[in-house]
């Protein structure tokens, strides 16, 4: 990321993104990059301009170094699309293992989560026996203490 000439580091708080997008190697961030330019309408639009120039041009006899049926410029596509595919299968493969590490990543924390509420609700359990315990306690003392008044003799 580029702001006013100076390179920006960018903060990735998810340990996931973290890994796979900062600590990795120069050929997987090229991948990322230019199949993310090559899925922007930034470039589609730049190719059609491109393309359109090119076809008109050879057309029209501005430079008349493809004629139609514009067999380099087929070539060009083709070569492309060559280097374009394995661009793209590395961006997926990256982009299905960044997807599995999120997973991975979640179900431990989930299964924290569950250690935890394991833990609150054992605990919870021994609080609510207690209460019991002691509302059992405080039941017993009334009874006694009603039993002494009944047993006392009208004064």
């Amino acid at each position: 990321m580029r702001r006013s000439g100076h390179r920006v580091a960018q903060i990735y708080r998810h340990p996931v993104n973290k890994e796979l997008l900062e600590d990795a190697p120069r050929g997987a961030r090229i991948a990322d990059r230019v199949t993310g330019f090559m899925g922007s309408w930034t470039f589609i639009v730049i190719q059609t301009v491109i393309v359109a120039l090119w076809v008109f041009g050879n057309i029209y006899l501005l430079f008349h170094f493809d004629p139609y049926p514009f067999i380099f410029l087929n070539l060009a596509f083709s070569t492309q699309a060559a280097y374009a595919a394995p661009l793209i299968l590395l961006a997926s493969n990256r982009s299905s293992a960044r997807d599995r590490m999120t997973l991975e990543h979640a179900a431990a924390e989930a299964d924290k989560e569950d250690e935890q509420n394991v833990r609150l609700l054992t605990g919870n359990t021994e609080i609510l026996k207690r209460v019991e315990s002691l509302e059992q306690a405080i039941l017993d003392l009334e009874k006694r203490i009603m039993e002494r008044l009944d047993a006392k003799p009208p004064a």
